[in-house]
């Protein structure tokens, strides 16, 4: 077994210096690819330690302070971090689980690390707090810092321009995404036989470990685990656990079970038909290589079987129309919403709209609304629609919305509010509160959608929407079997 090489269009250096060879090890900050297997990041600094000759450091923490910390999102990711130290423990790497337990406790710890460090890796995800992170920490970082793109099957860095419709996109994968495929991450890094010559360092120093104590990750996953860390409480976990374990039982389910009747049950809320991999790919539990590899591997496919780029959805891979349209979500309305975040840094703002919504929205403002609803009413689901309730209480009971209803739940979330702006806030501040794949690329570009990105223009014009694509709790009702998800979530 050989160790491949991350392609230098997947690195970018944040702080540019000589790697110190002086140094007591690498550290591989684990921030957004909170995974051990299909891992550039990992990998990337896995191959600086043997390069090296030093102990490699994964360094995974968890803050207190991050916007909508609540029980929700801390357990998701702590049942990751339990999975990834037990893989740990048998690899050649030392894993320091760090979960903060008061605000400001784990101040200095990565400081510390990268003070003794040859250099820091760590993971460049395109949105919520990370950039920021990252550009802070690179002003300070006392040694080489990169960070390593393991978002997408195509690298982010690769188109030179932002995409505003997902046809064009779509046309720009299938030209150049095929031979990205053939640089996929290694699916296990921390396979012995790719990490002969790596040192393991048995712990770290004791004025480290003093004053950080690794955390007892254990006792947090028990019910009242999470009670003496400040965050919200009033967000319980959902009966989704995290962690790559969870991730791949789900996926082989998925693949299994449920992608013979993909492109026909996902859209029907009283079926179960989505992969439902979302807070996975979101919280970096599962990689899209990995859900890519396994599911072409079940297929049999191969390059050869690639027809020409169409822009289509069906045509290209050379697979049944199911798979295609997995496919689809997985290479293009993914990763559309990650070129959006990585190329426009105003990508969660109002004025990021297309120009043609932004005027529709501003000379319809002022018409008048027949439903006015506050966001507190809409957070307890007090509308007069059983519909929206629903879906509503999906999301504050399941950390999650039915695919094709979260369409339907912002287009109303717009037409009660009383203005566009006021609809964009009480649209993030919902599903960034509850939605256990929130506050990622592909949650903004669903909530943006709802005003115009990635749409066009649509006729007739109507009052509120104006131009904005048009939809009902009546039509979706006509459309789609709804009884069982209604009964479901009344209360």
């Amino acid at each position: 077994m050989s160790r491949e090489t991350v392609p230098n269009t997947r690195i970018r250096v944040a702080k540019d210096e000589p790697l110190r060879t002086d140094g007591d090890w690498i550290v591989y900050w684990m921030t957004a690819f909170r995974r051990t297997r299909s891992n550039f990041a990992l990998q990337r600094a896995r191959d600086l330690a043997i390069e090296l000759k030093k102990p490699l450091v994964i360094l995974e923490a968890l803050r207190v302070h991050y916007r909508w910390a609540c029980d929700r999102f801390h357990r998701f990711v702590i049942d990751g971090m339990v999975d990834n130290q037990a893989t740990c423990e048998q690899a050649d790497v030392l894993y320091y689980p760090y979960v903060e337990p008061q605000p400001g406790e784990g101040s200095g710890l990565i400081a510390e690390l990268s003070e003794r460090a040859c250099a820091v890796v760590t993971d460049d995800y395109p949105c919520f707090f990370h950039p920021t992170m990252i550009k802070v920490a690179a002003r300070w970082m006392p040694c080489r810092f990169e960070v390593v793109d393991s978002n997408c099957l195509m690298p982010l860095s690769i188109a030179d321009r932002t995409f505003t419709v997902a046809h064009s996109y779509r046309r720009h994968m299938q030209k150049v995404l095929p031979p990205h495929l053939e640089s996929m991450p290694d699916a296990n890094p921390l396979d012995k036989r790719l990490t002969r010559g790596l040192e393991k360092l048995k712990s770290l120093p004791r004025d480290i470990t003093k004053r950080w104590p690794a955390t007892n990750l254990a006792k947090l996953t028990t019910d009242s685990g999470l009670a003496s860390i400040p965050i919200d409480h009033s967000i319980s976990p959902t009966s989704m656990r995290g962690g790559a374990t969870a991730a791949d039982q789900l996926l082989h389910q998925f693949l299994s079970k449920r992608l013979p009747k993909y492109d026909e049950a996902r859209n029907e809320p009283d079926e179960h038909g989505s992969s439902e991999l979302s807070p996975y790919l979101h919280f970096g539990h599962i990689s899209p290589h990995e859900v890519f590899q396994k599911l072409m591997e079940r297929e049999q496919w191969h390059p050869g079987k690639l027809h020409k780029p169409n822009g289509k959805m069906n045509g290209f891979w050379g697979v049944g129309e199911h798979v295609e349209a997995f496919l689809d979500q997985l290479c293009t309305w993914r990763e559309i919403g990650f070129n959006m975040c990585w190329r426009e840094p105003n990508f969660d703002r109002f004025e990021s709209l297309p120009d043609w919504a932004l005027q529709s929205m501003a000379e319809h403002e002022q018409d008048p609304r027949e439903h006015l609803y506050t966001l507190e009413q809409l957070d307890a689901s007090k509308t007069r629609d059983p519909i929206w309730n629903a879906a509503q209480r999906q999301l504050v009971r399941e950390g999650r919305i039915h695919n094709y209803l979260r369409m339907l739940w912002g287009k109303k979330i717009y037409q009660w509010s009383a203005t566009p702006r006021a609809a964009l806030k009480a649209m993030i501040e919902l599903n960034n509160k509850y939605a256990l794949d929130g506050r990622d690329p592909n949650s903004y570009s669903g909530i943006f959608w709802v005003l115009g990105r990635y749409d066009r223009a649509w006729g007739p014009e109507r009052p509120v929407f104006g131009k904005l694509r048009y939809m009902t709790s009546e039509n979706t009702a006509k459309k789609h079997a709804l009884k069982e998800y209604v009964e479901r979530f009344s209360k």
